[in-house]
């Protein structure tokens, strides 16, 4: 519904009230309602599935037309990375955001902070995606408020040709709503459990989750040892579980995001019921690392399985976990990928130990010959040392071609006397075009960084404590920080206005008129930052 359509209809019920309601501006109400375009979590979650799934298209005919995120901690956080992106870019297409578990229990925890091992409250989870939305939606409020400022301005002025400009630009105005990927972790108990925390997350306003086929009370970090998978119909029932939470709730295009932890998984806490041969049960425990047994020497408590006519022993650890095994993580990975796509899965996860296109795309490959269109959510994670890995990668490639490496010490390329060389230099470039390249050849759809912000603000905080409580003092602060946002157009800089003074203004004027008692009058010490 357009600005003025708005405006007309509220006119119409203002009237419809003879005269009881005539101190209702209808372009006030049509201000607000402009200003507050999503209702709820699920108007959310139903916009931004849409707009995830048209950028799945948009991937499939241009691999170039790849998405991002970063992770986020907190609402504010959120709203300033999207601030930035329209700032900087002008849209915020393709551009998302992603909530990680990992950053929920690290940060968001009422127990403190807690590993990554599903330890947090479930509802802390549900809560964060609320926040994120609350603070992306205040961000349209914010921004439209000062177009219609301007608008009120223009029209004082009699300047009606940049009146309607603006006019225009409300028309055409982009939210800063944008899709969240929303890590569930590995469902946080059974599929029941699974069910009822995909529907807080999605009522809350998430349209894609991520779900991982860990044992929900062993679950660890995907870059921990000690990982536990489950097999396939237990995973699968919890894919079911989020399928039928965005069904119920009427998100009919909502995305599941299936990851394995099976590369670096070596471990499972069950053997698979198998009911014929070559099942989904029967080839998870074909990986299983077992030794063929006598039946006469079977110990009291052995496990036994039939392979092939032949009775094997599973081994097992004193922890009563199974083992798999060596060197068959890359098939189960590729097999558990095959296996999410074929019961409902969108979108795949590989949790890999380094950023290798060519590791990564030999999976892809292998699992596009039978799903020829499947795309990856794939972790540039800060647990990957990306300084170290591409110089090493760029120190073996060369060292295939016969060039002289004898200056470097592949042990050592993360010195920083390497600064500066032409290895390290193609090292960069590498690092600079990996989401790029990744996305043409290796299916990457959506590239994300689980916790910049995490470490953007230990970083932040460490140089302005550095420089706050040492010499420097208040230039500190002024020179790092304040300085820095006047002249990049930060614009939290006017803290007052990000915090929503100037709506809380905009609405007494609605509600008291003249009588209004306003904040932003010329003694607000935020006018110094008008120039």
């Amino acid at each position: 519904m357009t600005y003025q359509s708005h405006i007309a209809n509220a006119d119409s019920l203002i009237r419809g009230y003879n005269g009881t309601w005539d101190g209702i501006s209808a372009e006030s109400v049509a201000r607000m309602k402009l200003q507050n375009r999503f209702q709820t979590g699920l108007d959310i979650a139903r916009y931004t599935a849409a707009i995830i799934r048209k950028d799945m298209a948009a991937y499939d005919a241009d691999p170039a037309n790849y998405t991002q995120s970063l992770g986020c901690w907190h609402g504010f956080i959120g709203q300033q990375k999207m601030i930035s992106v329209k700032k900087h870019f002008g849209s915020t297409e393709r551009r998302y955001l992603y909530l990680s578990g990992w950053m929920v229990a690290a940060l968001r925890s009422e127990f403190g902070p807690l590993p990554d091992q599903s330890m947090h409250e479930k509802t802390s989870v549900p809560a964060l995606i609320e926040e994120l939305y609350t603070f992306l939606r205040q961000a349209d409020a914010r921004e439209l408020g000062m177009m219609f400022r301007d608008i009120d301005a223009a029209r004082a002025s009699g300047n009606a040709i940049e009146e309607q400009r603006l006019l225009n630009a409300v028309e055409n105005y982009q939210t800063h709503v944008v899709p969240i990927i929303a890590d569930i972790d590995a469902g946080f108990g059974n599929a029941e459990a699974t069910y009822l925390l995909a529907k807080k997350m999605i009522e809350a306003g998430a349209c894609a989750l991520q779900i991982e086929n860990q044992v929900s009370d062993e679950k660890q970090c995907g870059h921990q040892d000690g990982k536990v998978t489950v097999p396939h119909e237990d995973f699968l029932a919890k894919v079911r579980a989020c399928r039928y939470a965005f069904l119920e709730l009427g998100v009919d295009d909502g995305i599941i995001v299936t990851r394995t932890d099976s590369l670096g998984a070596g471990l499972t806490k069950q053997i698979a019921v198998s009911k014929e041969p070559g099942d989904l049960g029967d080839q998870y425990n074909s990986f299983l690392d077992c030794e063929e047994i006598d039946p006469t020497t079977a110990r009291n408590g052995d496990v036994i399985l039939n392979r092939d006519g032949k009775l094997m022993r599973p081994k097992r650890l004193p922890s009563n976990l199974f083992q798999f095994r060596a060197g068959s993580g890359e098939d189960r990975c590729v097999l558990d990928c095959i296996t999410s796509l074929q019961h409902g899965a969108d979108l795949l996860w590989i949790e890999t130990e380094k950023p290798h296109i060519e590791q990564i795309a030999g999976m892809v490959d292998r699992i596009r010959e039978v799903i020829p269109n499947a795309k990856l959510v794939y972790n540039n994670s800060p647990s990957f040392n990306w300084t170290l890995n591409f110089r090493q990668q760029v120190f073996d490639a060369w060292s295939k071609e016969g060039r002289d490496l004898s200056a470097f010490d592949r042990a050592k390329l993360m010195s920083v006397d390497y600064d500066g060389t032409d290895l390290a230099d193609e090292a960069d470039e590498r690092i600079r075009t990996f989401q790029r390249d990744a996305a043409a050849r290796a299916g990457i759809f959506h590239h994300l960084i689980t916790l910049p912000t995490y470490h953007t603000a230990a970083l932040s905080t460490d140089n302005l404590a550095k420089e706050y409580f040492g010499d420097a003092g208040m230039l500190g602060y002024v020179k790092g920080v304040q300085r820095k946002e006047i002249r990049e157009g930060i614009a939290c800089v006017k803290h007052q206005n990000m915090s929503g003074s100037d709506i809380g203004d905009d609405h007494k004027e609605y509600f008291a008129g003249e009588a209004a008692l306003k904040a932003g009058g010329a003694h607000n010490t935020m006018n110094q930052f008008a120039a």
